[in-house]
């Protein structure tokens, strides 16, 4: 029998247990983000808490009922959303001051079919906690805030991915598949020198 070549065997080895190793990384986050989400769903039927100033974002009080009082629009950004009964277009964020205790809220004061800033200047909100990609989190209206505005959807478990199973299947196919190739590429070798 010949010898392995041993270069490209430690390189193949090497990948197939980089691509081993991803797909178990890939399952222990599959068993994190299955037990996130119970977490979140379990938020949905707690008593609401009073709205985060600043929140820790490894503890993130996503699905939590809220309330909150917005002393004055700062600004508006228009992102692209649905409202509650799923129709495509724009949700309007307002940038609010709560006092002169922290950096303020984001608050989701409802959707409409264009991205023109509503007429609100502030009150009280109550709502849903969602995630936000600027601000961390924003208080989801559960009514819509200004005339001409519907509700907002608010945040739902089936927004969040959770495919790492998925993947982790995706990498130990890589891994057999370059295993096999490379068993096939030594077969052929060893006929060709024989």
């Amino acid at each position: 029998m010949k010898r392995l070549p041993l270069l490209p065997t430690l390189i193949v080895a090497a990948a197939c247990a980089t691509m081993i190793a991803l797909g178990i990384w890939q399952l222990q986050r599959a068993r994190w983000k299955d037990g996130l989400l119970r977490d979140y769903a379990a938020a949905q039927a707690q008593p609401p808490i009073a709205y985060p100033t600043v929140p820790y974002p490894k503890d993130l009080p996503l699905f939590r009922k809220s309330e909150a009082l917005c002393l004055e629009v700062t600004g508006w950004r228009a992102v692209a959303g649905r409202s509650a009964d799923g129709t495509s277009g724009w949700s309007h964020l307002a940038q609010c001051r709560t006092g002169a205790e922290g950096p303020g809220i984001t608050v989701d004061a409802g959707w409409s079919a264009r991205p023109d800033n509503p007429q609100w200047t502030g009150g009280p909100v109550s709502g849903i906690i969602g995630a936000d990609g600027q601000s961390v989190i924003r208080l989801v209206s559960a009514a819509p805030l200004a005339p001409g505005l519907k509700a907002s959807a608010p945040p739902a478990l089936d927004d969040i991915p959770n495919n790492h199973f998925a993947y982790a299947i995706q990498w130990f196919f890589f891994a057999g598949v370059a295993a096999l190739i490379y068993a096939l590429a030594l077969r052929r070798r060893s006929r060709a020198s024989g």
